[in-house]
């Protein structure tokens, strides 16, 4: 998980979290220098599964994500915002798959908005229903806190290039090239949309036309060729 002024929200998402993994499991917070109560909430749950640290200074969600998956020590890692929260069964269900041969999952959200209602849709339903690697390079679908995988996923990706737009968009892009992948139709995530979030995923884009082809996309593209 990476965290950033995320007080109003992290609570409810970290019990989310908690209540599915077993004693052996961690939650692994990365916090760009919150200058909220973000951190003391964290600590607040006195438990020896959340292991926090602190990156020092600023670095944008992408180096924030980074951080922490530097940290993982897991098989199987899940990729957790602060403020969205899990379903029940949302690891059961993912694991079933990770451990039958996938090797990176995307699951399907609802959408719903900061108090947690329902906004009538859900994130697939946003999106294209292309599953290849071309598809994906021009809109993606993965989406990283629907995103799970496993261990080879992650030390294919790892380091992260500098420059990236997103760290979920280079994840998912290494595994559909590299590894299998599955799309599954569950929502196993309440995809919270409350207008200040950190990333932008699910609304339409305002980006150049020269951004989105070249700066974006084209720079994915040559990083993943060489990876």
């Amino acid at each position: 998980m990476a965290t950033y002024n995320g007080e109003k929200y992290v609570r409810q998402q970290v019990d989310s979290i908690l209540c599915q993994l077993s004693a052996e499991d961690e939650l692994i917070v990365s916090d760009d220098g919150s200058k909220d109560d973000t951190l003391a909430i964290l600590k607040s749950f006195s438990d020896p599964r959340v292991h926090i640290f602190i990156n020092e200074g600023k670095h944008g969600f992408v180096g924030n994500f980074s951080n922490a998956l530097s940290r993982a020590k897991g098989d199987f890692i899940f990729l957790s915002d602060q403020d969205d929260y899990w379903m029940p069964g949302k690891v059961k269900t993912v694991m079933g798959y990770l451990t039958s041969g996938i090797d990176l999952v995307i699951h399907n959200a609802e959408l719903v908005n900061g108090e947690g209602q329902l906004l009538g849709n859900d994130y697939y339903s946003c999106m294209h229903n292309k599953t290849g690697f071309w598809a994906n390079i021009w809109k993606t679908r993965t989406l990283g806190c629907c995103m799970c995988f496993n261990r080879k996923v992650l030390e294919k990706s790892m380091p992260m290039p500098k420059h990236i737009v997103a760290h979920d968009y280079w994840i998912g892009m290494i595994a559909l090239k590299h590894f299998k992948v599955k799309f599954i139709e569950d929502k196993l995530l309440c995809y919270r949309r409350h207008g200040g979030n950190v990333s932008p995923s699910s609304e339409k884009s305002n980006e150049s036309w020269w951004y989105r082809i070249v700066e974006k996309r084209g720079y994915l593209l040559w990083k993943i060729m060489f990876r």
